[in-house]
Parts: C-alpha cells; sequence; structure tokens
C-alpha cells in the first residue's frame, strides 16, 4: 500500500542514516544538513547502512507521516556514485525502487520531442 498523495519531489538522501532517528530527528536532518523545507509537498527517503530499510517521511496537511520498508532479502538499490548528498527522483521510480529495481543501472527510456514528421 502505498499512501502519497500529491507529490511534487523526491528526494533521496545518498548518506545511510541512524535508523533510531525518528520523526523529530530525520525532519531537522532535512531542515539543517539538507538545506529543505520538511513541510514542502516533498517526499525524503533514507537508507541505512545495510541498505535494507527504508524510511520515508513527508508532511501530509496536519502533520509528518513516516513510511517504512525492511526487506526481507536483498537490499535496496542505491546511488552511491553520485556527487550530491541529496538526489532528486520522480514518483515513478521511488515505486521501481521500492520494487527493486536499480533505476541508475537501466533507466528509462530518454523523452523524445520533435517539430517536424
Amino acid at each position: 500500500m502505498r499512501m502519497f498523495v500529491d507529490v511534487q519531489h523526491v528526494y533521496l538522501c545518498r548518506t545511510p542514516v541512524d535508523f533510531r532517528k525518528q520523526i523529530n530527528g530525520l525532519s531537522a536532518l532535512v531542515q539543517e544538513q539538507l538545506q529543505h523545507d520538511p513541510f514542502s509537498e516533498a517526499l525524503f527517503v533514507f537508507i541505512n547502512r545495510g541498505r535494507n530499510r527504508l524510511k520515508i517521511l513527508y508532511w501530509e496537511r496536519n502533520g509528518f507521516c513516516l513510511w517504512l520498508k525492511r526487506l526481507e532479502k536483498n537490499h535496496f538499490a542505491w546511488p552511491r556514485h553520485l556527487d550530491d548528498d541529496l538526489v532528486c527522483i520522480d514518483e515513478e521510480q521511488l515505486h521501481w525502487l521500492l520494487d527493486g529495481f536499480d533505476i541508475w543501472r537501466h533507466p528509462p527510456h530518454p523523452r523524445l520531442s520533435f517539430s517536424q514528421v
């Protein structure tokens, strides 16, 4: 079950975080370390060191929501080769990531636009 509504941006925090952090700790991390507004219409995705747990923090109208997924086998694909601390993906890519796809090894076909036939 995925309960994200009106997602404008999805931000992946590349650096693994201490999963003892809950809503207060993660929202402070978003605001202070990542320099983003935790109250925006965005999802903030965090990974643990073992890459088998993922937390998603988001603000919904009148409160924070914290969503957790733990894999019993395998690991989440995670962008370790990029330079930025924060990686922006779209909602469709987030669902692919949650389903186990490595979106950095196999990106979708590029969008084409033509002016003539």
